[in-house]
């Protein structure tokens, strides 16, 4: 029965990484599953910060050695399972993480699967199919509730990232806190924080996304592109003392400083973002120590966050469609990787094979 599960077809189209904004659709052999392996056929694959950076400079040191197709947020269907994989079965509908951490090194001994040393990953979304890795299928490969389409599914991976941040962060119940960058992670992030009682101040620099993030809850929205940002944020915290918690959601030198101004005494700031790499930033040392300021940052995710992530966008906790404002066929991918580096105010495209 599962020889003639098996795919016939011999090519498919993808889309192919070449370099610095070279991207190419090809006709490219379809994946053969080996034991323990899953061949998905993707339903949707959505645009994502992290691609953007790697169409601009044209690769990322740890996912992605061109020539190679690329994209990591996707969800499909089962098309054939490779020998021994019990739990899934061609038809049912899934969501796969982009990566799966090895159980056995220094970090995931110490539960920091994210920080993992085997850590694999994968790339090939923005393709007809996508073949799943048995580390993968075993740990992050997710049957999909009835009532969770493809398109909201594909967001699991990033959310997963925005709720392990929010864990580790230390955030309570009526704590104010600033999200400084209202792009598809800053506006989960106000989305989960107001369902765990969080007043919100949502900090961007375009007025769409600013009104977004009103509608998904933020307390207080402020355009960074007015002058005197840091007191814009102060004014609104409690005896304008600065937020308890500062995420910065946009990865850039200016923004984790400003983060540092809008804190308050004994409070935590979250580098979220990640900066280009080599970035240096001088820092106060004299306002973090006397202050007692707690700085963190957060990388990826885990088996149980991607869980969860799952499990947050079938109860409704994100308004997954809120944050998908286009879709696409697959031969358009370029054409909407440059109008999204042009920051034209589109938040997520979903990218149908």
């Amino acid at each position: 029965m599962r020889e003639l599960m098996k795919v016939t077809r011999e090519k498919m189209t993808a889309a192919v990484l070449y370099g610095k904004r070279d991207v190419r659709i090809e006709q490219i052999p379809v994946p053969r599953v080996e034991a323990g392996e899953v061949l998905v056929r993707i339903k949707a694959a959505l645009t994502c910060g992290t691609d953007l950076k790697v169409y601009r400079q044209g690769f990322h040191a740890r996912m992605i050695v061109p020539p190679a197709v690329f994209g990591h947020e996707l969800a499909g269907v089962v098309e054939e399972v490779g020998e021994g994989v019990e739990s899934f079965a061609p038809g049912m509908r899934v969501v796969a993480a982009n990566s799966g951490p090895c159980n056995k090194c220094f970090f995931c001994e110490r539960h920091l699967a994210n920080l993992c040393e085997n850590l694999q990953f994968i790339n090939g979304a923005y393709a007809e199919f996508i073949k799943i890795p048995e580390s993968i299928v075993r740990q992050n490969l997710l049957i999909l509730p009835d009532s969770v389409g493809f398109h909201e599914a594909a967001l699991v991976e990033p959310l997963a990232c925005v709720l392990r941040a929010v864990e580790k962060t230390g955030i309570e119940e009526g704590d104010t806190v600033v999200v400084i960058g209202m792009g598809p992670i800053g506006l989960m992030f106000v989305q989960i924080l107001k369902s765990l009682g969080v007043r919100v101040v949502a900090l961007g620099n375009r007025s769409s996304q600013l009104t977004v993030a009103k509608i998904m809850g933020a307390d207080h929205v402020v355009d960074s592109t007015h002058s005197n940002v840091v007191e814009q944020v102060r004014k609104v915290t409690s005896g304008r003392r600065g937020a308890d918690v500062v995420i910065e959601a946009v990865g850039l030198k200016e923004t984790w400083q400003q983060a540092l101004g809008m804190v308050r005494r004994g409070g935590t700031i979250n580098l979220f973002g990640g900066c280009p790499s080599g970035t240096h930033i001088p820092l106060d040392s004299t306002l973090i120590h006397y202050s007692e300021i707690t700085i963190k940052a957060n990388f990826h995710h885990t088996p149980r966050h991607i869980r969860e992530a799952l499990d947050a966008i079938h109860r409704g906790r994100i308004k997954a469609q809120s944050l998908i404002t286009g879709e696409e066929r697959l031969a358009a991918l370029g054409g909407v990787l440059e109008r999204l580096l042009n920051r034209n105010g589109d938040l997520k495209i979903a990218i149908i094979p």
